[in-house]
């Protein structure tokens, strides 16, 4: 079908949805499709392996507006996750046996019930990740506290960190981002995050700032760390190369800038079985703010819901849900792409 450019976006019907537009320009690329590709490799119907995560977006606002955000996240967003949504999760958790919830936004902490389903999740004895964006620690004095709030109920921090230089670190999540992100890391450092012996995890994330795909995850890892002790004195313990997926902004971008079935191209060029064999929506479920269940954090920006019999928390079958299939699309290339990716880094 030729290659896509701005103006084929831009001529898209304004009838359809913005998830009907990103689906559209998924499938307009002249690609194999995915579903075929996991076919040819014995890997279709993808199937689960259990629910041991629950990954919860909390809310689509933030302080931030950084350039690659697949969830469109920023200050004028207003979708919020509610204390009675929230218990929905707790109640739906208590009939799992999940080890791990993984709460994300937005800036999560911007939830004005963020710490209230912090401390419940933490009294039942789970592990709670927490997204931080990082610049949220010195945004406003309610939030200076976080460092300690994290550290009592020993949450894992992990926060993305696009390099170890300003100017990398800036052009793609925003003007003073870089000096902020530095100050927040030391914050986390003083009350002993990323210190080695601790207990504290405090965790990295790379994402590519243009149309390719991350470097060696190990390589990477062992530079930030260099890095960022030398200029810095700051620790940290892992980093997560994470491959940026054509959803939202990013999507917008490689087609601004005439790069999207390049891009499209390396990814399925890149197709790796083995990857595909461990990405992370095999034993995790995606929460969205309003209840929703979805395979994971991508499908649920497309509105791909879960083949399962309940599709809100309100009716959440834990049976339908592990016996699901995963719905797939073109976007799930980028999880499956060279070493693979998920929000634990590679897979491969």
């Amino acid at each position: 079908m030729g290659v896509l450019t701005h103006k084929s976006l831009a001529a898209q019907s304004h009838a359809l949805s913005e998830t009907d537009k990103q689906l559209k320009l998924l499938q307009e690329a002249n690609l194999t499709p995915f579903q075929q590709k996991l076919e040819e490799t014995g890997l279709f119907p993808l199937t689960t392996v259990g629910v041991d995560v629950f990954q919860i977006n909390v809310g689509k606002m933030c302080n931030q507006v950084c350039k690659h955000c697949h969830v469109d996240a920023g200050p004028d967003r207003k979708e919020i996750m509610t204390r009675e949504t929230m218990q929905l999760c707790l109640d739906a958790i208590d009939k799992t046996n999940c080890s791990t919830v993984d709460l994300t936004g937005g800036a999560p902490e911007m939830n004005p019930r963020f710490r209230w389903f912090v401390e419940q999740l933490s009294a039942k004895g789970k592990k709670v990740i927490v997204r931080c964006n990082l610049t949220i620690i010195v945004a406003n004095k309610k939030y200076y506290d976080l460092p300690d709030f994290f550290k009592k109920h020993k949450v894992q921090v992990v926060s993305s960190l696009p390099y170890f230089t300003a100017s990398k670190t800036d052009s793609q999540r925003g003007n003073g981002v870089f000096e902020q992100s530095i100050k927040a890391l030391k914050m986390l450092n003083d009350v002993g995050y990323g210190i080695e012996g601790s207990g504290l995890t405090l965790d990295l994330v790379y994402n590519p700032s243009g149309a390719f795909l991350p470097p060696s995850q190990e390589a990477l890892q062992a530079d930030f760390k260099k890095r960022l002790k030398d200029r810095f004195d700051i620790s940290f313990n892992s980093l997560y190369a994470i491959t940026n997926l054509p959803v939202s902004r990013y999507l917008e971008y490689l087609v601004a800038s005439d790069n999207y079935q390049g891009y499209m191209e390396k990814l399925v060029n890149a197709y790796n079985p083995i990857a595909a064999e461990g990405v992370m929506c095999r034993s995790t479920i995606s929460i969205g703010w309003d209840g929703y269940i979805f395979d994971c954090d991508f499908n649920q920006m497309l509105d791909l819901k879960v083949a399962a019999k309940g599709q809100h928390l309100s009716n959440f079958d834990l049976e339908s849900l592990e016996n699901r299939n995963i719905i797939v699309n073109q976007h799930c290339y980028g999880c499956t792409a060279g070493a693979g990716s998920s929000c634990g880094g590679t897979t491969a």
